[in-house]
């Protein structure tokens, strides 16, 4: 008999706080619904690094072309392989026109 009336007891406590944290939830939901839409606010960055230029004397000069050094003697390369590729497979039922970039005017 007293094992009936802990568990009818700790249903009903349970049912009470089941109520009580749909209650707080459901009244939290119609806060949100009822308040102004915020705006959010951008994303900033934690710190930000200036960019610095770097002035033209400090640049070092661009390669005009690159050059390999001659091969040492008595080497030799051997040629490159031939190779035997197969023809380039067709998606059916695929369209795809050509692309051509305006002209400038």
């Amino acid at each position: 008999m007293a094992s009936n009336k802990i568990v009818i007891s700790l249903l009903l406590a349970a049912m009470l706080a089941f109520a009580a944290v749909s209650s707080s939830a459901a009244r939290r939901l119609e806060e949100t619904e009822t308040a102004p839409a915020r705006e959010e606010e951008e994303h900033k960055p934690a710190s930000v690094f200036p960019e610095i230029p770097v002035p033209e004397h400090e640049l070092p000069p661009l390669p005009e072309g690159v050059h390999l050094p001659p091969l040492p003697e008595g080497v030799h390369l051997p040629p490159f392989p031939e190779v035997d590729l197969p023809p380039k497979p067709e998606i059916p039922g695929l369209n795809i026109p050509d692309f051509h970039f305006p002209e400038k005017p």
